[in-house]
């Protein structure tokens, strides 16, 4: 008995000091950082820019790798599933994340509890856009249209219960209209198809097409916004447009796996935070149309509770319309 007592005390002990002996050897190696969307779409971008930014206070090379498709369950099933020892982290999509997990024919490998949300980088508000020489100058010609003709004009999304599959919802309720949804793994294919005339219009994020929107290759209708985007002021925000339902947006930030010591999580916190607020970050999300909005600890883990709550409402409300 005082054998078996000596030996869990011990273990304890040894349980007590692993986070901060792992903490000061880490990292040793290259970390590799897993974003579920495909290479060239605004999740992809702004996690290149923190992540060559933040390997410089991190001390090792940061790897971006796309694991797509599935509408980003493929990429966060993979984080979920990584050792927690802090070398494979995963960019987090909410609501995406939030809505794999909470739609039952997804059959999802990994729950509210399988990350641990660590750092915030981006609120990227949600755009409705069409292609320039459209005929729908305005959201009201657009969803005018789409009342007239029910389930012809098409909407596509970055994928199956993403934000914008949502912000399709809101509208067609909000404006008691109908569109044929198409969804699509990420925003480089929604390029390729509403510019190839194949989709009507788009559902996607500020930060997907802004430079698009100012060159005139695509018309953006509404931001699905309380207010308008410093990056396209000249786009109408939903609320303005009598809309104030319809509000949708995308947030994107590092987690980790479950299991993940949380010394080891202070030292990435510590890192990706200080890339966050420099003003190379700033310079530089402004260049490609994202807002930081950068939440970490308690404030971040409230935000990822809260997002599990609202996506639940929407989620039952979206599988209804299946």
């Amino acid at each position: 008995m005082l054998i078996r007592r000596r030996t869990l005390l011990a273990a304890t002990a040894a349980t007590a000091v692993a986070g901060p002996a792992l903490a000061q050897n880490y990292p040793r190696r290259a970390v590799q950082l897993i974003v579920a969307f495909p290479a060239g779409g605004s999740t992809d971008v702004g996690a290149r820019i923190l992540a060559a930014a933040a390997e410089k206070d991190l001390g090792q090379t940061i790897t971006v790798v796309n694991k797509a498709g599935a509408g980003g369950q493929i990429g966060f099933t993979e984080v979920a599933r990584a050792r927690p020892d802090g070398y494979t982290l995963g960019f987090l999509n909410l609501p995406g994340v939030n809505t794999i997990m909470l739609d039952p024919e997804r059959k999802a490998a990994f729950n509210v509890d399988s990350f641990i949300p660590i750092i915030n980088q981006v609120l990227d508000p949600g755009l409705i856009w069409v292609k320039g020489d459209s005929p729908y100058k305005t959201l009201a010609d657009l969803t005018e249209a789409a009342r007239k003709a029910p389930g012809k004009i098409s909407a596509c999304t970055t994928g199956i219960l993403s934000d914008d599959h949502l912000a399709i919802l809101m509208v067609q309720e909000a404006a008691k209209c109908e569109f044929r949804i198409v969804h699509f793994d990420g925003g480089a294919q929604q390029i390729t198809g509403v510019l190839g005339g194949h989709v009507d219009c788009a559902f996607d994020n500020v930060g997907g097409v802004f430079k698009r929107v100012q060159s005139g290759e695509v018309r953006g209708l509404a931001v699905t916004d309380v207010e308008r985007s410093k990056f396209l002021p000249n786009v109408p925000c939903t609320k303005e447009l009598g809309m104030p339902t319809v509000i949708s947006s995308s947030t994107r930030g590092v987690g980790a796996p479950k299991g993940t010591s949380a010394d080891v999580v202070k030292v990435i916190e510590t890192a990706f935070l200080k890339a966050i607020k420099s003003p190379e970050m700033l310079q530089k999300m402004d260049a490609v149309g994202l807002a930081l909005k950068p939440m970490v600890g308690a404030e971040y883990a409230k935000y990822y509770a809260d997002t599990q709550a609202q996506a639940k409402k929407y989620t039952e409300w979206a599988l209804k319309q299946r």
